[in-house]
């Protein structure tokens, strides 16, 4: 088993380099056709569709009504309410409330100044660059560097990429989950020092910060590189997120006090209800088998808890052991685990996941490990099959269970409408608590397939020997002075 796992994770000699200049823009053409035909089928289905089946953008609604708060812009704003934020009535129907910190609200200003339906455009481009950008950098992280093949392999990536349901579930609501995505890929994945000069990228670690000033869940990320013993990233990303609440407080002092010091961003039930099939965390999970969401809190703490510390210590073990790029997708997939709501959108992770498990597929296949890259390319298969945007229709459900087309396997089962949940609270009777057989599974999809993942790391991270004396030289040069080592540079 430890041979197995080394034969997979073993240094890389610069994944550029056995690449011949007609393999590198076959690689290139290949890509460039992946990309197109996904994107090509993506404005098909859009064009032939009605706007209810593309999009429903309330999240991108919200933000612009954060935004025009802070601008203090009516009748989003209303200089009576004690906190204008979070004492806004909320959009639409539901009510939607604004859930994210006060600085979220100052950085969504800029949606507000562009109009509506022009934002509608923009995000789905937004998006697209963003998705683009997150394999780019997550390619960079894993040591490539020649531009023909990364480029190539980052338009192959994100063509497969495109219709897995986290991402088209993001363009879907005009979320910004790709964005933030693409800002802590690029703040972590890239060399500690500027190519050609030597000097020290310092800030590395801040975009991080400024990432979990946006939505919290990326603060894992902090203790995960304090394990690592990346303590200048760690202090560079805690001082992103203090700026980030500091600038709050200068802005929207009685929101910040209110968001900060009443506690409301512990406040998980302002997001919707814990239980429903959207949220595919350890909290939706417990909750939805244990029958009611106070039932379910005391396991959930508990549970949270023992994978939190676990999964951290193994994030940090794998970037200790010179696989940086693993301890950073086991923290990415720890938050969403533990985090009190992982709405099925915040799956992107999936992104830089697969990505990663093809990387060591190749790097398997060409050390001659035949079993260990075929069970590295199945995996990253796996990953986009199972968070596939999967039609509901195939599984002879209709109508669709969510909005005018279900995608994906969390909504094959039976869920609530979020609006009962608005009107009656917390209902033993939610379709959610009487699933059972294959609804227990459909229901559960990605939060399973995350244990499982997790289970994978943890023992890999156990198995692994400690890193050689070579992870120690300079980063992301191997001794023949070839760029591409797999590890990311320590702080």
């Amino acid at each position: 088993m430890v041979g197995q796992v080394r034969s997979v994770l073993s240094r890389p000699q610069s994944p550029a380099r056995h690449e011949n200049a007609p393999g590198r823009w076959l690689l290139l053409a290949a890509g460039l056709v992946a990309f197109g035909v996904a994107l090509g089928g993506y404005v098909i289905y859009m064009v032939g569709h009605a706007k209810s089946y593309t999009m429903d953008p309330v999240d991108l609604a919200v933000y612009r009504s954060g935004g025009l708060i802070v601008r203090h812009l009516r009748p989003y704003y209303d200089p009576h309410l004690a906190a204008p934020l979070y004492d806004w009535v909320g959009y639409g129907k539901l009510h939607l409330p604004f859930t994210y910190t006060p600085f979220a609200a100052i950085a969504f200003t800029l949606t507000s100044f562009v109009p509506y339906q022009l934002s509608l455009k923009l995000t789905v481009a937004v998006d697209l660059v963003a998705l683009l950008a997150a394999v780019w950098f997550t390619l960079g992280g894993l040591g490539y560097r020649r531009l023909t093949i990364r480029a190539g392999a980052t338009l192959l990536g994100a063509g497969a990429l495109l219709w897995t349901e986290p991402v088209l579930r993001t363009i879907y609501l005009g979320q910004v989950n790709l964005v933030l995505l693409a800002l802590i890929m690029w703040d972590l994945c890239q060399p500690d020092t500027l190519l050609n000069t030597g000097k020290s990228r310092w800030w590395k670690g801040f975009g991080t910060g400024i990432a979990a000033g946006i939505k919290l869940t990326p603060l894992i990320f902090i203790p995960y590189l304090l394990v690592a013993r990346k303590f200048r990233q760690a202090a560079m990303a805690s001082a992103g997120f203090a700026f980030t609440v500091l600038l709050g407080f200068a802005i929207l002092p009685k929101d910040s006090t209110r968001w900060w010091f009443d506690g409301l961003f512990a406040q998980d039930k302002r997001t919707g209800f814990t239980g429903w099939a959207g949220n595919q965390s350890l909290s939706g999970l417990i909750t939805r088998l244990a029958g009611s969401i106070d039932s379910g809190r005391p396991a959930w703490i508990a549970a949270a808890v023992l994978v939190g510390a676990a999964g951290v210590v193994c994030a940090g073990l794998l970037d200790r052991k010179g696989h940086a790029m693993l301890g950073l997708l086991m923290a990415a997939l720890t938050g969403l685990l533990v985090s009190p709501i992982s709405w099925d959108h915040h799956w992107v992770w999936i992104v830089p996941g697969a990505v990663v498990a093809v990387h060591y597929a190749v790097q398997a296949w060409r050390r001659g490990a035949r079993k260990a890259a075929c069970g590295c390319g199945l995996l990253a298969v796996a990953i986009v099959a199972w968070f596939g945007a999967w039609p509901t229709k195939f599984f002879h459900v209709t109508p669709p269970n969510l909005g005018d087309d279900s995608l994906g396997l969390p909504w094959i089962p039976k869920n609530t409408n979020p609006v009962w949940y608005q009107w009656w609270g917390d209902q033993r009777w939610f379709p959610e608590y009487h699933w059972h057989g294959w609804a227990l599974l459909w229901g559960n999809a990605y939060i399973l397939a995350g244990l499982a993942i997790f289970g994978v790391l943890l023992a890999v991270s156990l198995l692994l020997p400690a890193a050689r004396k070579d992870h120690d030289d300079e980063p992301g040069r191997d001794p023949a002075g070839q760029r591409g080592d797999l590890r990311l540079p320590a702080a």
